[in-house]
């Protein structure tokens, strides 16, 4: 008798349950980012999500146009807000707390290109 074939973790759709659950959080928080009236989230962006398999933590990268300090500070003030509408938008039955982090990796590509343009301009201007 022939074994069946051993199915993979992954979804048939070719990517995880926490990659869609890490997708359909971002889209809540941003949204639900949108209705909070706070000057220093005027600007603020939800980069990306990363939840826990076990969902015992979503880190949550943003970006703003505050200082860091004030930018996680906001957030943490609003992190109840945010966390009720995950619950109530979603059919988790534990909604992971969330974890704030500045996006780095972001801030560093701005960097990276406007170093990359700095050179560009100034081989323009040897020619």
């Amino acid at each position: 008798m022939a074994r069946q074939p051993r199915r993979s973790s992954r979804s048939t759709r070719g990517y995880d349950r926490t990659d869609r659950l890490n997708e359909l959080l971002r889209r809540i928080l941003a949204e639900e980012l949108e209705h909070i009236d706070d000057d220093r989230l005027i600007l603020a962006t939800i980069t990306g999500v990363v939840t826990d398999r076990d969902l015992s933590q979503a880190k949550v990268y943003v970006l703003g146009n505050v200082e860091d300090d004030d930018l996680l500070k906001a957030f943490e003030d609003h992190r109840k807000q945010l966390q009720r509408a995950i619950g109530t938008q979603t059919r988790l039955r534990r909604v992971p707390p969330l974890l704030f982090i500045t996006d780095e990796v972001s801030r560093s590509a701005d960097r990276i290109e406007t170093i990359l343009r700095e050179i560009n301009d100034g081989t323009d201007e040897q020619d």
